[in-house]
């Protein structure tokens, strides 16, 4: 019963922002096309109630995804992120009435059995609300130098597979690491107010590696092929959380045979997210700008 509060928390996160994903891309295609950037585009965007709805969607998400990292372990909540590219087709073709094909809701399935099988099997446990600096002091140089190195692999990589999976891991890193900062400041919240929030540096610290990792995120998404980027950002990003988990807030999770299902449910979302990103309405939606942009 412990975990159902922020599992519940970390599904509506989910929710939250596969509604925005869908939502922003609705607007994205209401407003007039140019050839290249127009400074007027967020000023029409703005005009859309269904952009609007889709930031306060955002605003949920964020809500949502903080709450779920101050009540429960990095291990259970940042993993069930993945089914975020699943609602949000699901909810794509809801709204335009088209429906997924069947080969989708396999991907859909496997995806999510796959999420089942291996949060089950691992069992984490475990939620403390402090990290010690002297962690801090190793995770943060070495996630650095990992996105400085994956950065400039992919940046002298033509455009394709390899620059969109070097890009993608920076991505995921990012994400992850954001996420471990968010829970401590989180708990500072909780525990000392709103003045120790506002002056602590964890605060500042997972600002800026959420500002990174959207950056990162809109360079991984035009390097290359989805099917490169997506899986890396989605896999890095549950992976490097349970190792965050483990290692920073002494969360735990089964080992021995267990690795067996858990591996087995790695292998299922595997399948299932490079099949959802081969998918043709997975690119048009994590390409929300494309059309308003224009083509060069």
């Amino acid at each position: 019963m412990r975990t159902l509060l922020p599992v519940v928390l970390a599904l509506c996160t989910a929710l939250a922002n596969a509604f925005a994903t869908v939502l922003q891309r609705m607007a994205a295609l209401s407003v007039p096309s140019s050839q290249g950037l127009r400074l007027g585009l967020l000023r029409d965007l703005a005009r859309r109630p269904v952009w609007l709805a889709g930031m306060a969607a955002v605003l949920v998400s964020a809500v949502c995804q903080a709450a779920a990292l101050a009540t429960g372990p990095l291990t259970i909540v940042q993993p069930l992120f993945v089914l975020e590219l699943p609602f949000a087709l699901v909810i794509a073709s809801l709204l335009s009435r088209s429906g997924l094909p069947r080969p989708a809701w396999a991907a859909v399935g496997a995806v999510v059995v796959g999420l089942g099988v291996g949060l089950a099997a691992a069992d984490p446990t475990g939620n403390r609300t402090h990290v010690p600096i002297s962690r801090w002091a190793v995770t943060l140089p070495v996630c650095a130098a990992l996105v400085a190195v994956l950065i400039t692999v992919g940046l002298r990589r033509p455009h394709g597979r390899t620059r969109a999976a070097c890009l993608g891991l920076a991505t995921a890193i990012s994400y992850a690491l954001t996420a471990a900062l968010m829970k401590q400041a989180m708990h500072i919240l909780d525990l000392e107010g709103l003045g120790a929030f506002l002056t602590a540096w964890q605060t500042y610290a997972f600002a800026v590696a959420g500002a990174g990792a959207l950056f990162l995120l809109g360079h991984a998404l035009q390097s290359g092929p989805l099917v490169a980027s997506q899986p890396a950002i989605t896999l890095g990003d549950a992976l490097l959380s349970l190792t965050f988990g483990v290692v920073l807030y002494e969360e735990s999770v089964r080992t021995g045979w267990w690795l067996v299902p858990e591996l087995a449910g790695l292998a299922l979302i595997a399948t299932g997210a490079v099949a959802l990103a081969r998918l043709p309405l997975t690119a048009s939606l994590m390409a929300p700008g494309q059309e308003a942009a224009g083509r060069r």
